[in-house]
């Protein structure tokens, strides 16, 4: 089984991702989220290597979008991945959904962090408490109908996050 990496290399239509914490902040962009919560704003070259790797890939009609289940009030981390992280890679072509359960229930209580590649290679993602990745795991594709089925509840249930950034954003 290809990991994480290689399926993002290899993906031939689609890469879904399903996230859904308050803070990630020990994943990464610790610096960027800093200078977020100093009130700086956002570099001109910030996630620049990730929009270009979304370039590459949305530019050959592929298509790379998440959803992210919230509820508001946003934690400072959301506050710095959405107005920051979402604003900027979608100049690369990502594509976003705010499932928003502040007054609704989360149609997927339990339903953890994953990528699903060409609606066949889920990889599931494990964190720690501070948001830090402890490891990815991918499944066969046996389970993929059960991340086909997560994905597509999390799209009707979901809308776009330009949309709901207009009327929930900083």
């Amino acid at each position: 089984m290809k990991n994480l990496g290689e399926l993002f290399d290899t993906f031939e239509r689609e890469a879904f991702r399903l996230e859904t914490l308050d803070d990630y902040g020990g994943s990464g962009n610790t610096g960027a989220y800093g200078r977020f919560l100093a009130g700086d704003p956002p570099p001109e070259d910030y996630n620049a290597e990730w929009v270009a790797e979304l370039r590459s890939h949305t530019s050959l009609g592929k298509r790379v979008y998440r959803v992210h289940i919230l509820s508001r009030p946003l934690t400072p981390y959301l506050r710095f991945e959405l107005g920051w992280g979402h604003r900027t890679n979608q100049a690369g072509g990502e594509e976003f959904f705010i499932l928003d359960t502040t007054d609704k229930a989360n149609p997927l209580e339990g339903v953890g962090d994953f990528w699903l590649f060409d609606a066949q290679a889920p990889v599931v993602m494990h964190y720690d408490a501070s948001g830090a990745v402890t490891g990815r795991e991918t499944l066969s594709d046996d389970r993929a109908q059960e991340f086909i089925g997560y994905r597509d509840t999390a799209l009707a249930h979901a809308e776009p996050f330009s949309e709901w950034w207009s009327k929930h954003g900083d």
